[in-house]
């Protein structure tokens, strides 16, 4: 379905509909609680916003599951993806910044590779079934996850202007809310939900990215109440089925319409897309799996569970996908210049996510007889 849709996008747009697209991203929509909450935004941002904040609660209730009871309940297991995450940010975005030194307008996009799309790589993954272990289908969200933290954390600090400290403040007293909800009992889902989309309302009026409050929600639902029941399990298991069949699909076709018109192979040597596309594919395989690699062999982390090196190393790869993300920080990074930057921008990314997707799904699609290889 993802998949589907996102190349229904890129068909569309680079067809004699594109400007029926461009208008169905476009519809606007206006929520005004008694003119004291208005939100108004077009159907893209919507999409983006809030019903990717949906995505972000269920993934963030899959982490906290394996934190607390799964894969990565122990300290080893824990640290890897960490480690492993920071090093698919700083590789990358070193790898963008030498490949632009000379140009200080190309350098405001340094962290444009530094992005993990979580959607398209765990979707490679899903499809790929057995040939990815559960141990790195788990390692690969952790990585994702912390990721796109850190990516926020990058926009909140880089590429965000007039931050809202009023809202800031209000998303960080919803959030010790909610720890207060956690402490003394509470295992109504509901009054967490209520809690977290006033959450979601300040961080989307802070200037911070929306999703940030998803995860936040995720985290402080209880995994177990005293009758022995999972009310974070029960949510999960109920909201999946939106979220493979509507959030994401709608996700995918919404941002995957890229006009490649003017674009070129040899528009591909620049420094900006070149920057994207190799920190991509380059930095985020020698980020990942080189932090990865480290932490297994100086024995501060155990390798995932019945997964081999060349396992790893593909999913690793994976991560490169930047897309929906690194298109997000180009259009923050080079907000109000020439459109020839966002043009760089859209090569680069497009190019660097189809090669790292393409070339990590060839090393999953062999099966390993054994690990540790």
């Amino acid at each position: 379905m993802l998949a589907i849709a996102a190349l229904a996008a890129l068909i569309v747009s680079n067809s004699p509909w594109r400007d029926a697209y461009q208008a169905f991203t476009a519809i606007p929509g206006t929520v005004d609680v008694g003119g004291v909450v208005v939100i108004a935004k077009p159907l893209l941002l919507w999409v983006n916003d809030l019903w990717m904040a949906v995505f972000f609660l269920v993934v963030g209730l899959e982490i906290k599951r394996e934190l607390v009871e799964g894969e990565l309940a122990s300290r080893d297991q824990a640290i890897l993806p960490a480690v492993a995450a920071l090093g698919g940010m700083i590789v990358p975005a070193l790898i963008y910044a030498l490949i632009n030194l000379g140009d200080p307008i190309a350098l405001r996009g340094w962290a444009i590779p530094a992005a993990t799309d979580i959607a398209f790589a765990i979707g490679i993954v899903m499809l790929l079934g057995t040939r990815v272990p559960v141990s790195l289908k788990v390692f690969l969200t952790a990585v994702a996850i912390i990721d796109d933290l850190g990516a926020i954390a990058v926009i909140a600090v880089f590429y965000t202007a007039n931050l809202s400290f009023a809202m800031i403040v209000g998303a960080v007293a919803g959030a010790l809310a909610l720890l207060a909800l956690n402490r003394a009992g509470v295992t109504r889902v509901d009054v967490y939900l209520v809690v977290g989309a006033a959450i979601w309302v300040c961080v989307l009026k802070s200037g911070v990215h929306a999703t940030l409050a998803g995860v936040v929600t995720a985290f402080a639902i209880p995994i177990r109440d005293p009758r022995g029941g999972s009310p974070a399990g029960a949510l999960e298991h109920g909201l999946h089925p939106w979220v493979a069949f509507t959030v994401l699909p709608m996700f995918a076709f919404a941002n995957a319409g890229v006009s490649l018109e003017g674009l070129s192979f040899g528009s591909l040597l620049e420094p900006i897309p070149l920057g994207i596309a190799g920190g991509l594919l380059a930095g985020k395989a020698v980020g990942v799996f080189g932090a990865a690699w480290l932490m297994i062999r100086a024995g501060f982390a155990a390798m995932p569970a019945d997964a081999s090196m060349r396992q790893l190393l593909g999913v690793c790869i994976l991560c490169g996908i930047g897309f929906t993300m690194s298109l997000f920080i180009g259009a923050l990074a080079f907000d109000g210049l020439d459109p020839a930057y966002a043009t760089g921008v859209k090569l680069g990314v497009l190019t660097g996510s189809l090669l790292s997707g393409v070339a990590g799904t060839l090393i999953l699609w062999r099966r390993t007889e054994g690990a540790g290889r």
